[in-house]
């Protein structure tokens, strides 16, 4: 039905029209000149058109009847709620168009949530503190021109000055002339359904064009190589198996340097081989194996702990495929001079440089950069050494190779003030770690696992020449 006062739904050149904002009553007279001007509705649509034009004649009213919706807008990638922290405005004041009414805490960001156009705050649908979703409405307002968009309009009215300075009624019939804005452009009738498509298309080209980042933004997809599709699978399975835990500590290593500097050229005229940090640090983790088994024990079919009279050290190899882990057997029958004599036969086997995780490289490691990395050099192993301090890492938490149980991370060195008898001096420290499975490794076994080796490598004469 079309509301009282509104009797013909056909507008015509020369007669005055009557639209209702609930008991406004707006008029407005065509000039007879336009007489080609015929504007037709239905009965759908016909309780709240609006007249809408780009120039000289605007009478806009993008809801009547209804106030406009304020909703969350769109948040960053992967948030779809927030908490709306506050208001800025309050029921009944006049807020601008794109001002913001409220501010939305994420995880991430925090969000500004401004209005679609101005007018008058009518309601707030949410309070302070709520959580609120992508797309909710939040607040009701009133639509109405600032004074800005009023002197842009050309107007100096806003809808409000308009209503009362045409309040007073008119007959339909009524074909006196009457004095009119000039009409240069074609009116359209719009619905309320249609001036919303038309704002939410506005809107979404304005995020659009905000959201657009400067610069190239190209994506490569490359498929993993077999090696880093089963280093992936092993790493998330042994998250899901073992109870990881970390324990840390730091070393002095300015003796083992000095031992080194001191020694490396008598060494060498004896062995023909050089002392390295790699060997001390092999050897110190052996002892320390022996006095803790545990640490080199593994856990099988869930409720079985095996403890090992060997240590097979696995060592990590990075190649341009990815990483492995190839194994030095039985080296808990080496001394560190045998350890570096084999290590440095094998290396001189190699054409091109063996870039490790490791400063000193063995056989295993050679082979691995040189394509000849058998299935055997990497089956077994029964503890881990993952030197991250060659890329400059200073501490990490390493990841166990099941069915291992612990796995030492060694770090950079660098000079740093330390105390040292009630005086303070700069000293060479490094930081090691030790990730080990918590079903069967206790904290106190993890920690003297790391005093152990701690006092091996800051007292190293008897463990190098031994």
């Amino acid at each position: 039905m079309l509301p009282r006062g509104f009797s013909n739904p056909v507008l015509r050149p020369g007669r005055t029209s009557r639209f209702w904002r609930g008991t406004r009553l707006f008029h407005t007279r065509l000039w007879k000149s336009s007489k080609n001007l015929r504007l037709s509705t239905n009965s759908q649509w016909a309780e709240c058109p609006f007249f809408f034009s780009t120039r000289s004649f605007t009478l806009s009213c993008p809801r009547y009847g209804a106030d406009a919706i304020v909703r969350v807008p769109t948040m960053a990638e992967s948030i779809t709620e927030g908490t709306l922290t506050r208001f800025s405005k309050e029921v009944g004041e006049f807020i601008e168009r794109d001002e913001e009414l409220a501010t939305i805490e994420t995880d991430k960001i925090d969000v500004s949530v401004n209005t679609p156009h101005s007018g008058i705050i009518q309601q707030l649908l949410e309070a302070e503190g709520d959580t609120v979703t992508v797309d909710q409405a939040i607040a009701e307002l009133r639509p109405e021109e600032s004074p800005s968009e009023t002197e842009a309009n050309g107007t100096g009215q806003n809808s409000s000055e308009l209503a009362s300075n045409y309040s007073a009624p008119h007959s339909l019939d009524d074909s006196r002339p009457s004095a009119a804005p000039a009409i240069t452009e074609s009116l359209t009738l719009m619905t309320p359904e249609s001036h919303l498509k038309l704002n939410a298309k506005s809107n979404h080209s304005l995020l659009q064009q905000s959201q657009t980042p400067k610069g190239k933004r190209g994506e490569n997809r490359v498929k993993m190589t077999r090696i880093r599709q089963k280093t992936t699978q092993h790493l998330k399975e042994s998250q899901n198996t073992a109870a990881f835990l970390t324990t840390f500590n730091e070393v002095d290593m300015s003796k083992i340097i000095e031992f080194r500097k001191n020694n490396k050229d008598t060494v060498m005229e004896k062995h023909g081989v050089k002392p390295s940090f790699m060997g001390a640090m092999a050897k110190a983790s052996v002892l320390a194996l022996k006095e803790i088994p545990a640490v080199n024990g593994s856990v099988e079919n869930g409720d079985t702990i095996v403890y090992r009279d060997y240590v097979d050290l696995s060592v990590a190899a990075s190649i341009p495929k990815g990483l492995v882990t190839p194994v030095l057997r039985n080296i808990e029958s080496m001394s560190i001079v045998e350890i570096e004599k084999g290590i440095s036969e094998l290396v001189a086997k190699v054409k091109t440089p063996i870039h490790t995780i490791y400063e000193a490289r063995a056989n295993s490691l050679a082979k691995a950069r040189d394509g000849k990395l058998t299935m055997d050099d990497l089956i077994g192993g029964s503890f881990t050494i993952s030197n991250s301090g060659i890329w400059g890492s200073l501490f990490g938490t390493p990841i166990i190779n099941t069915p291992q149980t612990a796995v030492l991370g060694t770090y950079g060195i660098l000079d740093r003030p330390v105390a040292v008898n009630g005086q303070v001096e700069i000293r060479p420290m490094m930081y090691i770690a030790l990730t080990y499975d918590h079903r069967i490794i206790d904290g106190r076994e993890a920690v003297r696992f790391l005093n152990i080796v701690k006092d091996h490598l800051e007292q190293p004469e008897r463990m190098l020449l031994g």
